[in-house]
């Protein structure tokens, strides 16, 4: 089938928006007609020496389920999903309910490609087009996805909006509840008040956390951590951020977590725990990260996280239901543009003057 779709063509290059004809659905997988796709952090990988070009980037996405492939039982069409990251079910990582750390998460969710290095996509050159970042590519009017990734929601929903749920509110929302198990009346320092912070924020005040740091550069989303449940912001320009954390807390953050990727950063989240605190680390570190001798001394934990180390089919649900109980309010992230604007949503995002940028395919 003909489908539009933002297609990136070389690492630097704006994304275009083109004609890409799309097989249906094989073994094991679904079409989908894409409502909302997020943008993602994640997705600035895809322009990376680490993708091959053309692809199709998007993994954050929402819609309804066109068509379902050979062997499909569990999913039928009209039914309304969110798409997540993609796993392989047997191995033991998988078997254990952590799927994030599947033995085959980088080539089934990092390269564009399906696990045997094939593409259901075709540019208007007969061209292949990488089209299974993530298993999904959702920057598209419909997009191929695996059973596995799919996460079936109610239909009362609004279902464009969605679609973030899938990665980035999941992997600040999990790391808190699942990965380190924020206690009620603990406290927590969360750096970097985007997307995946702010998710953080809002499962800590879920969590019952009693002290609630957000830092960040941005005075306006340091406002918005404050609205969703922050007891406290540090302005990330600060001196000495770890003084201050350390003024508010008595003596230090039981919980402390990275999303900026950034190593002095992280190096600040490390140096403001308490003894047998612990620090979650999540994205791509921007460098490497040198630790003091010291830096771990007394009991203190360093832990990296991906995507939350949730079970989608799970934890996506949860998440929903604190939203309608107006505990997770992460529809306040959210700005809507049309996929055609993807341009601007991608620098309004890298700016920080967006949150959490949800791309709508155009009708």
């Amino acid at each position: 089938m003909l489908i539009n779709a933002a297609v990136l063509r070389t690492a630097d290059a704006p994304y275009a928006i083109e004609n890409v004809e799309l097989n249906g659905p094989g073994p094991g997988e679904v079409l989908v007609k894409i409502a909302g796709a997020g943008l993602c952090h994640t997705d600035v990988l895809g322009r990376t020496e680490l993708v091959g070009k053309p692809v199709i980037l998007g993994h954050e996405g929402s819609g309804t389920i066109e068509a379902v492939g050979p062997g499909v039982t569990d999913l039928a069409v009209g039914d309304p999903v969110v798409l997540s990251f993609d796993s392989c079910g047997t191995c033991t990582n998988c078997r254990a309910a952590h799927p994030a750390y599947c033995a085959q998460f980088f080539p089934r969710n990092l390269t564009g490609l399906a696990i045997d290095g094939s593409t259901p996509a075709t540019g208007e050159d007969g061209k292949p087009v990488a089209a299974r970042w993530f298993a999904q590519s959702s920057f598209a009017t419909h997009a191929i996805a695996t059973a596995r990734n799919v996460v079936r929601v109610d239909p009362d929903l609004p279902l464009e909006l969605l679609g973030p749920l899938g990665c980035g509110i999941q992997t600040g929302a999990g790391s808190v509840l699942i990965a380190l198990g924020v206690a009620a009346g603990s406290s927590i320092a969360i750096f970097g008040a985007g997307g995946v912070g702010l998710a953080a924020v809002m499962a800590a005040a879920v969590a019952g956390a009693t002290t609630i740091i957000a830092v960040d550069l941005h005075p306006s989303r340091l406002d918005l951590a404050a609205e969703l449940g922050a007891t406290h912001t540090i302005n990330g320009a600060d001196d000495d951020i770890t003084a201050q954390i350390l003024a508010i807390t008595g003596d230090g953050a039981q919980y402390t977590f990275d999303t900026t990727g950034v190593p002095a950063v992280m190096t600040t989240a490390i140096n403001s725990l308490r003894p047998t605190g612990t620090c979650g680390l999540v994205g791509i570190a921007q460098g490497d990260l040198v630790l003091d001798p010291m830096a771990l001394a007394g009991g203190r934990n360093l832990m990296g996280i991906l995507e939350g180390d949730a079970v989608p089919q799970l934890f996506v649900p949860q998440l929903i239901q604190l939203w309608k109980q107006g505990r997770f309010p992460f529809d306040k992230l959210i700005t809507t543009y049309p996929l055609s604007q993807i341009n601007q949503a991608e620098a309004a995002a890298a700016s920080g003057t967006a949150v959490k940028p949800v791309l709508i395919p155009d009708r």
